[in-house]
């Protein structure tokens, strides 16, 4: 992996609010760009996207646009390896 996943988010975005959660709550290291506080961070969305909305996960070649959390987890049910890299685990251990 080259550097850290990146989320892009938007002030006031409830999906945006949503994701950042479910990373935090998994642990995972991601580097947050707000689109709206700088006009470089939406440039490369819609270079990396072909889109402006968010939030919008990207991963290498992984990219996740315009998503609810529900959506994002069948996307990365799609890419084990992804999701292991965050440290997402469909189980829970036991004890």
């Amino acid at each position: 992996m080259k550097g850290d996943p990146i989320l892009y988010v938007r002030r006031g975005c409830q999906w945006c609010r949503e994701a950042r959660n479910f990373f935090a709550t998994h642990g995972a290291s991601l580097e947050i760009r707000d689109v709206d506080e700088d006009y470089v961070h939406l440039q490369r969305l819609v270079e990396v996207s072909g889109q402006a909305n968010t939030p919008t996960f990207e991963m290498d070649d992984f990219i996740v646009t315009d998503f609810n959390v529900d959506e994002l987890i069948d996307e990365l049910d799609e890419r084990p390896d992804i999701k292991r890299s965050l440290g997402i685990l469909d189980d829970e251990p036991v004890g």
